[in-house]
């Protein structure tokens, strides 16, 4: 396995930092370097620039106006971009649901969203989990039945992420309820937001936000055409789709450059009068988290080789998933230890609500607190850290 990258690969890195450089906002890049959260306008501004250059979906073939980068091209590019600044690529609809239509679709959906999802003219959200359907997904149990040229939609989903600011929704719905297994029976369908019968309650999380929401479905009509994939089936599209979620998680760019502003903060930062990178139990702490990060890092290359040769994303996106989680977790925790009360938490109201209110300390310390606590959803969304174990020990064991 040859981890060097090629006299190509070169050039193409070197472009991808140029063209970031020149054209990311500078207001977004200060944001994302400085840890602070991004609104749906920053995704959408960075995700237009990326689409007129063509750059927005490198994992769609040309035939459908994707890249077809490589994977090498596609690490590349999340890495140099992330170091530089530029927020992620939102995955709903570009990374997630483009290719589930591309493998799964038929022609006609194909032709009604990839357009407008290569343009970035709809917004997506997932609707997979439910309030006893979490890490068991296959228990779901919102129900749609057929009716003429229509489903009617009835259930509840959970955790729906930006559901309030949607134009879509790619569900998992029961389409039988008499399947011996509880995979089968189940079906994927794209839902109007907009349709009659569909509510919306957002869920506050420990940080502070509310991007995640309850939807409910109260009679809600749903064309047969939106239907991915055939009736009953839809269990095939939903792992075939995980798989990029998970091994998309790990987000080696993004931990890259938290990892480097731990560093500087904590060279900077004092402890008794010393910087914390002179305090041996902290310096400890730092130095295994880095191994620990690199191991990650250098097992993402060897995913992304494997990639290279022409293997789909199988059980090893599952070990991408499992340790990604649990590095950025760590080093969000080591952040807030290195900021000291500094760190601490405030209310989000009462900071909006007072007019020339500078908050306690370096402004990279504000959102420290809250992205620790919205991190811990991490070892939980797109699988939980059980599962994944599961999911390669039963690989491992030939189960």
């Amino acid at each position: 396995m040859d981890l060097e990258f090629s006299a190509e690969e070169v050039v193409f890195r070197d472009e991808v930092r140029a063209f970031v450089k020149e054209h990311l906002p500078q207001d977004i890049r200060t944001k994302v370097l400085e840890g602070r959260y991004l609104v749906k306008d920053d995704y959408v501004r960075w995700h237009k620039i990326l689409s007129k250059k063509g750059w927005y979906t490198p994992v769609w073939p040309k035939a459908y106006g994707g890249c077809e980068w490589t994977p090498i091209q596609r690490h590349i590019f999340d890495y140099e971009s992330c170091q530089l600044g530029a927020p992620p690529v939102y995955p709903f609809g570009p990374t997630m649901l483009g290719p589930t239509i591309i493998a799964y679709g038929t022609e006609e959906l194909k032709q009604r969203f990839l357009p407008p999802i290569l343009n970035c003219e709809i917004w997506f959200c997932q609707g997979f989990s439910e309030p006893n359907a979490g890490s068991d997904l296959a228990s779901l149990r919102t129900s749609a039945v057929r009716d003429g040229d229509h489903y009617i939609i009835n259930g509840q989903k959970t955790w729906t992420s930006l559901a309030h600011q949607a134009d879509y929704m790619f569900a998992l719905v029961r389409t039988d309820n008499q399947s011996p297994r509880k995979q089968d029976g189940i079906s994927m369908l794209l839902i109007d937001m907009k349709s009659p019968g569909i509510s919306i309650r957002p869920i506050r999380t420990l940080d502070g936000g509310c991007d995640v929401n309850e939807t409910f479905f109260d009679n809600v009509r749903v064309p047969v055409a939106n239907l991915v994939g055939q009736e009953n089936r839809g269990w095939s599209c939903a792992k075939y789709l995980l798989k990029f979620e998970r091994s998309s998680i790990a987000r080696i760019g993004v931990a890259r450059t938290v990892l480097s502003r731990l560093k500087r903060i904590a060279a900077a930062q004092s402890a008794d009068g010393k910087p914390l990178t002179q305090d041996r139990r902290f310096r400890d702490r730092l130095a295994m988290l880095e191994i620990e990060f690199m191991g990650l890092e250098m097992t993402n290359l060897r995913f992304l080789a494997m990639q290279n040769g022409g293997k789909e994303p199988g059980v090893e996106s599952s070990i991408l998933k499992l340790k990604g989680s649990e590095v950025h977790q760590a080093l969000s925790e080591l952040l807030v230890e290195a900021m000291g009360p500094y760190a601490l938490p405030f209310r989000y109201d009462v900071l909006e609500a007072v007019e020339d209110l500078d908050p306690v300390g370096p402004d990279y310390a504000a959102h420290a607190f809250p992205t620790y606590l919205n991190l811990r959803k991490l070892t939980i969304f797109g699988g939980a850290s059980e599962i994944q174990r599961n999911i390669y020990a039963k690989a491992a064991l030939g189960l």
